[in-house]
């Protein structure tokens, strides 16, 4: 079951966007976080039980590459499935991402169509439910 998420994308606007997508796609009564950059989400990671991270790939201060390598280099947060958010569509990027440990990569536009793939698919391999 997931209770928590945090969100992290340095624009307010596509933090709004993916909390409603992922609310549309069945995240009811779930504490959101939300983060500016990987710092802060990092820092998030570390202080609660996140159930999920998703994040975007372009960030200030820390990027949503770093924040992936960061979350799956620590024993403690590596079974945190991240989704990556990005405007790139190259298949190359996202497979460099699925093999550095992202659960999903979803390309902008957001959709809750695209969003619940994603929870579907995780939802599938954790048996959650």
């Amino acid at each position: 079951m997931i209770e928590k998420v945090v969100i992290a994308d340095d624009s307010s606007t596509a933090r709004m966007i993916i909390r409603r997508c992922l609310e549309i796609a069945g995240c009811i009564d779930v504490d959101f976080l939300e983060a500016e950059d990987g710092v802060q989400a990092l820092h998030f990671v570390r202080e609660d039980d996140v159930d999920l991270l998703v994040t975007d790939l372009n960030m200030p201060n820390m990027d949503g590459r770093l924040l992936l390598k960061r979350v799956k280099g620590s024993p403690k947060l590596t079974n945190i499935p991240i989704i990556i958010i990005t405007s790139a569509s190259n298949e190359a990027i996202r497979e460099e991402l699925i093999k550095q440990g992202a659960h999903a990569v979803v390309t902008k536009p957001v959709s809750p169509a695209s969003v619940a793939k994603a929870l579907e698919d995780l939802m599938d391999e954790k048996q959650w439910g």
